[in-house]
């Protein structure tokens, strides 16, 4: 096993304290290629505790809501840390697309802190950690043990104690992470409370908030704390195939009746039109993630799948019930969000544009809909869905649109919308550019013959 550790980082933190004031050190490491059996062992981060302070301290959700695909809110003090990279239910994480929340930890008493280490992993931008730490001891006056988001702790009796940002300035932010905030003094002061202020790594996609393993406090006064057990992981059902130079991994490991139907239905199908949606969205210097994961998950409640960098999970329950339905056309939707990877331009530019998300919707829908299963007609306008139509409403309204400009006036619109989108670009001047049309004209116009079809009005 070989594991790339970077190299540590220390980053200055004032305490904001009355009476003194004391320099904090964030201690910042990460093994890159983290797998399985690394164990979450770092140069000098300590491996995590399962007989640590934190070990009996009441951990409460006080802002936010937790991900219903993760662990409760209890994995981050049960002594036990994931055994791979994307095991959501050893995890604790705030649900996707939400701006991260907030998190309390009543340890009992107060003791005094010696230092406070989290840790995390993902093989991707889940995977850093992005948080503002305070403390308290709650006597002081009009102390807030629960401040929401929009409250300043500060204001409330808590002292802020460390900033934390771990994601790296460029290249792939997986693996697994580790950081103690300490102080040089050798405690950080006598606490009882602690209020962990979470923010996502990223908002380019749903996907940015961080799959946290464990929270540790160390009592200066207390005995050498045991080591963290290992969650066993559940055993592994991965089913592989390539073409070309593309590979892709099912991950069956939770729905193992699924594998026939992914070998002789979904393989095939992912297989060929992966590399048809590469090649149906380019854009110059640009290439595509050669690895795909798809895998089959719990709880995802109402969501069929979702697709975050190269990895796709599908809604087991869901895919269950719509094997011979909609179950292949909503994992080739979720292809082409892997393909499109339009947040990539905010990575490295802070000014680029944001794709408006009907857009970024349509498109996938638009493949979808009207060139891989076209026969379905499932993006047609009727006079159910008539009155919704509007080139923004999104997904299959918006394909149905970007179908009918496609047809009409350009047929390369929507690889150039997607050039502008990926290189951060998109404007609403690349309609006009393309048709000599706004998109709001557009759309009037497009509506008008389906209304003019329908039989609701003349065309005008």
């Amino acid at each position: 096993m070989t594991l790339k550790t970077l190299t540590v980082i220390s980053a200055a933190v004032l305490f904001l304290d009355a009476t003194a004031f004391s320099e904090a050190k964030n201690t910042i490491e990460r093994n890159e290629s983290a797998n399985a059996n690394a164990q979450f062992r770092f140069r000098t981060v300590p491996k995590p505790s399962k007989s640590d302070a934190a070990s009996k301290a009441k951990f409460t959700l006080v802002d936010g809501e937790r991900d219903r695909n993760g662990g409760s809110i209890a994995k981050l003090n049960d002594g036990t840390v994931p055994a791979e990279g994307d095991q959501p239910s050893e995890s604790f994480f705030f649900n996707a697309g939400t701006d991260g929340g907030r998190l309390a930890a009543d340890l009992g008493a107060a003791i005094d802190v010696k230092q406070i280490v989290t840790y995390s992993w993902h093989p991707g931008t889940r995977a850093p950690q992005v948080y503002k730490l305070y403390a308290a001891d709650g006597t002081a006056a009009g102390f807030n043990p629960a401040p929401k988001r929009g409250v300043d702790p500060t204001s409330c009796g808590w002292r802020l104690i460390g900033s934390v940002d771990t994601r790296p300035k460029d290249g792939d932010s997986g693996g697994q992470y580790g950081v103690v905030v300490a102080d040089a003094s050798g405690a950080l002061g006598k606490y009882r409370y602690l209020l962990f202020d979470m923010a996502p790594t990223e908002k380019d996609d749903p996907f940015g908030n961080t799959f946290y393993s464990e929270i540790d406090v160390i009592d200066r006064n207390a005995p050498a704390v045991a080591e963290a057990d290992t969650a066993p992981p559940p055993a592994p059902l991965i089913v592989k195939a390539e073409e070309g130079k593309y590979h892709y991994a099912f991950d069956l490991t939770l729905a193992p009746d699924l594998r026939e139907w992914v070998e002789k239905e979904l393989s095939p199908v992912v297989r060929e039109w992966y590399p048809r949606i590469v090649t149906l969205l380019p854009s110059t210097g640009y290439d595509a993630p050669e690895t795909v994961t798809i895998a089959f998950r719990d709880g995802m409640r109402g969501t069929p799948a979702a697709a975050g960098g190269n990895r796709i999970s599908c809604n087991i329950e869901w895919f269950r019930g719509n094997l011979r339905g909609e179950a292949k056309g909503a994992v080739v939707h979720e292809l082409v969000h892997v393909v499109q990877q339009y947040g990539r331009a905010r990575r490295d530019n802070p000014n680029a544009t944001r794709t408006p998300g009907w857009l970024v919707e349509g498109i996938a829908d638009y493949i979808r809909w009207f060139l891989y299963e076209p026969a379905s007609k499932g993006a047609e306008i009727t006079e159910r869905n008539l009155a919704r139509a509007r080139y923004d409403a999104n997904y299959r309204i918006t394909a149905n649109f970007l179908n009918w400009v496609t047809a009409k006036y350009d047929k390369e619109i929507v690889k150039k919308l997607n050039a502008a989108a990926r290189e951060g670009k998109y404007n609403e001047e690349l309609w006009k550019e393309s048709t000599r049309k706004t998109v709001e004209e557009l759309g009037d116009e497009w509506k008008k013959e389906h209304e003019a079809r329908l039989g609701n009005k003349p065309a005008a």
